[in-house]
């Protein structure tokens, strides 16, 4: 499969990943076009799927959520449809950022942010704990983040 992006559609994407709210004419210098071409590509590349949306990106610590875990979790049973009671009941969980599927020695992989410690321990007893067929988890803390970006960051 071919590429359908050219260079052009590429410092498109990179300068609305780094401000979504970039005015049109702006976003045009820019990349070096006028403002129909420039309106015209971002309509395509929205039709395409590869723009998916636009939303404002809060800051976690700002909002006191400093605390960020890894949860392992092994599940009782793996059949087609407790893996979509487990989707579904983990996606309902505000706390949790991300969670992952995961081929290896345990089934999801979740990541959850959280005040503080008392807060994690909250949150794993009254609802991690509580997902749909969930057999074992293991919590791993981070430190620091040492990386945390977008993939197409400036």
């Amino acid at each position: 499969m071919t590429d359908p992006l050219d260079a052009t559609d590429r410092k498109i994407l990179a300068e609305l990943v780094a401000n979504a709210r970039l005015p049109i004419a702006e976003l045009a210098r820019k990349v070096g076009l006028s403002k129909t071409p420039v309106a015209a590509r971002i309509r395509a590349m929205e039709e395409m799927g590869l723009i998916t949306g636009y939303r404002a990106i809060l800051s976690p610590l700002k909002l006191g959520l400093t605390h960020v875990t890894y949860v392992e979790v092994r599940l009782s049973d793996t059949r087609a449809k407790a893996l979509e009671q487990f989707n579904a009941a983990v996606r309902a969980i505000p706390e949790v950022e991300e969670c992952y599927m995961i081929a290896g020695g345990f089934d999801y992989l979740i990541k959850v942010r959280s005040r503080d410690m008392a807060d994690y321990r909250r949150l794993m007893g009254e609802k991690l704990s509580a997902l749909p067929h969930v057999h074992a988890t293991s919590s791993y803390v981070a430190m620091e983040a040492v990386v945390e970006q977008n993939w197409l960051s400036p």
